[in-house]
Order: C-alpha cells, then sequence, then structure tokens
C-alpha cells in the first residue's frame, strides 16, 4: 500500500491566529494612518504578505518597503501569540493519531519559518512533521499550487495521496489545483465558502477528523 500524507496550513488550522494577525495588521496600519476592519482582513486571510498589503492599502506603501513592512508585522505577530498560545482544539491529538497510523505530515503554509517554528513549539509536536514548506520557499502564494506541490516533492509521495487541511478558500483552491484532497476546517469562513472553492470535506472541529476518515477521503479522489 502506497504512504498517504496529510499537509496542514498553519493559520487557522494548528493554531487560532485570526485575532492575533488581526491585531499585528492594525498596528501596520496605524503606523501607515490607515485602518483596518475584520472584514477586508478576512478576505485576505491566508495569502502572502505582498498580496495582503497590495489589496487592502495598493497606493500606501513603496514597493521596495512592503518586505520590511511584513517582516515587521510578523515580529508583532509573534510578540502578540508569545502572551497567549492559542492551538486548536484537536490540533495535537489529530497529529499524534495520523502519525501512530503511518501517515508522512508536512506543513504547507505561506506563513515565514519563524511563525511556523513557533506554532510547532507551541504545540509540542515540531518532531512529528517530515517536511515543511514556509513562504519563503514560494515565488507564488495560495491560490497557486505551488506550496502543497512542493511539500508533496519534499515528501517523496504523488500529490494523488495527499490531503491538506486548510482553513481558507484560497487554500483550498489551491489543493485542488495540486491535484490534492482538500479538506475545510469552518471558523475562520462560513463552511459555503469552502465547499465553494472544492473542499471535499467540510468539518467544524479537527477533533471530526480520524486517520480512517482521512485515508477514505484520499481514496475516493485518487
Amino acid at each position: 500500500m502506497h504512504k498517504r500524507a496529510v499537509i496542514f496550513d498553519v493559520d487557522g488550522v494548528l493554531v487560532d491566529s485570526f485575532g492575533a494577525h488581526l491585531e499585528a495588521w492594525r498596528r501596520v496600519a496605524k503606523r501607515l494612518g490607515r485602518t483596518i476592519s475584520e472584514d477586508p482582513f478576512a478576505a485576505t486571510f491566508g495569502r502572502r504578505n505582498p498580496d495582503i498589503i497590495k489589496t487592502i492599502w495598493p497606493d500606501a506603501v513603496p514597493d521596495d518597503q512592503i518586505e520590511a513592512l511584513g517582516d515587521w508585522k510578523e515580529a508583532q505577530y509573534r510578540q502578540i501569540l508569545g502572551r497567549h498560545f492559542p492551538a486548536k482544539d484537536g490540533a495535537a491529538e489529530l497529529l499524534d493519531a495520523l502519525k501512530a497510523a503511518g501517515f508522512a505530515l508536512a506543513i504547507g503554509s505561506s506563513g515565514p519559518p519563524e511563525n511556523i517554528q513557533a506554532v510547532l513549539e507551541g504545540l509540542g509536536r515540531a518532531h512529528l512533521f517530515d517536511a515543511i514548506v514556509n513562504g519563503t520557499e514560494v515565488t507564488v502564494g495560495k491560490p497557486h499550487p505551488e506550496v502543497f506541490l512542493k511539500a508533496a516533492e519534499k515528501l517523496g509521495i504523488e500529490p494523488r495521496l495527499c490531503a491538506v487541511v486548510e482553513d481558507a478558500p484560497a487554500g483550498i483552491e489551491a489543493a485542488r489545483r495540486a491535484g490534492m484532497t482538500p479538506i475545510g476546517l469552518s471558523g475562520t469562513v462560513p463552511r459555503q465558502a469552502l465547499e465553494a472553492a472544492g473542499a471535499r470535506q467540510v468539518v467544524e472541529s479537527l477533533r471530526e477528523l480520524s486517520p480512517e476518515r482521512v485515508r477514505r477521503l484520499i481514496d475516493r479522489s485518487a
């Protein structure tokens, strides 16, 4: 039997980071003399920082300053997150169960490596992952499938044998375009948005997933 894999997004999937990211972007907005409300932020959640900045404030930041501003925002995010680590309910238990069942595990995130490491250390599960792809390793953000295809390549597992757990429509679309099985976790956006993006299954909690359920979803698609 071929080995199967599960690739996890980080924000909104392994850590309930929506509030911390929103607060960090509000600090960016204040620095720019602008404002940001929850709705436009939610619409861009899960995308790369340059994409978010250009979408929300298209004329506010010169191109040569966008990367530095994004780095500053991420430092603010880690500071906020460090006050209280909000792990997603069931995340650690699902990772343990998948690993024990023989799945390969990977991270496919548009976030910087420092953020990913902070989350995996917060969960106490960094040692379970066989591959990590972060935002510095991709040239095109989600919904482009590059991040997930690179994760599968690092794992040495065919995309058709991979499931992806995502909370954002852009990530669901990226997984679908990669030829993988997209599993949506509702909460960041409504279930309907994840289904419209192509999720094969949408759950309200990671506790609804099990190795057996994930394997069945992959096998139906493969």
